[in-house]
């Protein structure tokens, strides 16, 4: 009996055959070997297909675009880059890229030099990669794990783009150019940042060592053109007769709180109410970062800032909501209550600022008067409960609950008016709400509005201002 080893490329002794009779030996090889032959002939090598030329030639172009970016960092002159006309900063980009080809030996057919030429526009003028996302009017959200997975949202559905950066360097440099532009940094010391971009969309980033996979950077693009009432309807978020009575919810100056998760359009709720201001009002408004869209004549707009380097000159909403409250507002519209500031916007609802508005994180209208009250208590105000919730229900009159469901699609699900106390619980009743019925075979819900039949709790209130309306309004949809 005995056993032949041999040295495999690790250096560890491998076993070729397991002890066999001398004479079996040959006979034992043959036979092992066949097999192993047989399973070596058909390992010829695929020839590479479609999707493995076109990874390759991405490479290949991101190699050059690498190459062709330092010689432009090296070429150009970046202090006059901010008054330079477009079309000269594109052609001077044209020339040196046209000549580093040639010395490169790199050929590239027209197509491929004119994407080529925009990219590298986009890296000395914009933030590479995330600029055509950032031109894309179907984009609603730029979401980047990583350099080599972004995500983008339309239409209320995530989904994985083809677009990536060349490694985690040439992500923390873009991430520092937005960044350094609004006089912020973001290193190891300081890992994450808000900032606005100079369109107005909301970025928020957050970097390694905190960020585990690579940098973490999400963009919640700012809508140039404002939905108004009419487009939301058309849209199926609501039906006229909600838009109706939330119009004489608005004018009547009741104070509403718009509830939802994240992504629900709340903001583009707040902005479609804020169309039924009267013009002749002055209004208030105060927001981490100003996304609302006014059309009124008399608006001041407020954005608070948080601390420097140094951890110095910081403005919260709070700073900004007291300040407004010694400015004579008609209404205070706050983007987004989150903290102490409110005690100061339950204050200015219960002392004359009647009409004011606010959005908040919640799931339902219940939920959102369970996170004021939450809020209050987070603020270190020491206030018995029962007090909490007199102090609310006296300073909301309406909750407008926005969600986005499972399809993507974004509906005003619920509306909920508080009608005041009922011993130690806050009373509240249900106007409008979104009933659903079930999935359509293309994924889509399929569900209706529909009135509860409970007539308003402010139908005098809408009646002294002028808005009388009917009864019809508030009977419930005969079920199809």
């Amino acid at each position: 009996m005995f056993s032949r080893y041999k040295k495999s490329d690790s250096g560890k002794a491998k076993p070729v055959l397991a002890a066999v009779p001398p004479a079996a030996a040959p006979k034992a090889a043959v036979a092992a070997a066949k097999p192993a032959l047989a399973q070596r002939r058909p390992t010829v090598a695929a020839a590479p297909g479609p999707a493995d030329k076109e990874r390759k030639r991405k490479e290949r172009l991101q190699e050059i675009k690498v190459e062709l970016h330092k010689r432009l960092l090296d070429n150009l002159n970046l202090s006059a880059l901010e008054s330079a006309a477009e079309a000269d900063l594109r052609a001077e980009i044209t020339s040196i890229a046209g000549e580093a080809l040639e010395e490169m030996a790199v050929v590239l057919n027209r197509e491929e030099r004119q994407h080529l030429n925009q990219e590298l526009y986009d890296e000395v003028t914009g933030l590479g990669p995330l600029e055509p996302l950032l031109k894309d009017e179907t984009v609603n959200d730029i979401l980047v794990n990583g350099p080599h997975q972004i995500f983008v949202e339309r239409d209320g559905k995530l989904m994985l783009s083809d677009i990536t950066f060349k490694d985690e360097r040439h992500l923390l440099r873009i991430i520092d150019k937005i960044v350094s532009a609004v006089g912020r940094r973001v290193d190891e010391s300081n890992p994450y940042v808000d900032a606005r971009l100079a369109d107005g969309s909301r970025f928020n980033a957050m970097v390694p060592p905190v960020a585990v996979d690579g940098s973490l950077v999400s963009i919640r693009k700012f809508k140039k053109e404002k939905l108004a009432i009419d487009d939301l309807v058309r849209f199926g978020a609501f039906t006229e007769e909600m838009a109706v009575f939330l119009q004489a919810a608005v004018a009547c100056r009741l104070n509403v709180i718009v509830s939802g998760g994240t992504g629900s359009g709340k903001t583009t709720t707040l902005n479609a109410l804020s169309s039924f201001i009267d013009n002749a009002e002055r209004i208030l408004t105060i927001e981490d970062t100003a996304e609302l869209q006014l059309q009124q004549t008399h608006v001041g707009r407020m954005e608070s800032r948080p601390p420097n380097v140094e951890g110095r000159g910081a403005v919260t909403q709070r700073d900004c909501l007291r300040n407004a409250l010694r400015m004579r507002p008609d209404r205070i519209i706050v983007g987004e209550t989150r903290g102490e500031e409110v005690i100061d916007m339950l204050q200015a609802m219960n002392t004359g600022h009647d009409g004011s508005m606010t959005t908040i994180h919640a799931n339902s209208a219940r939920d959102a008067v369970s996170r004021l009250e939450n809020m209050i208590a987070m603020a270190g105000i020491e206030m018995p409960l029962k007090a909490v919730r007199a102090q609310i229900a006296s300073a909301v009159n309406l909750v407008v609950q926005a969600s986005r469901l499972q399809d993507g699609s974004r509906r005003m699900v619920s509306i909920t008016e508080i009608t005041g106390m009922e011993g130690e619980v806050i009373s509240m009743q249900e106007v409008f709400r979104f009933q659903r019925q079930g999935l359509g075979p293309d994924g889509k819900i399929i569900g209706r509005f529909t009135a509860t039949g409970v007539r308003s709790h402010y139908s005098e209130r809408f009646k002294q201002w002028g808005y009388d309306l009917p009864a019809s309004l508030f009977e419930p949809v005969a079920a199809q």
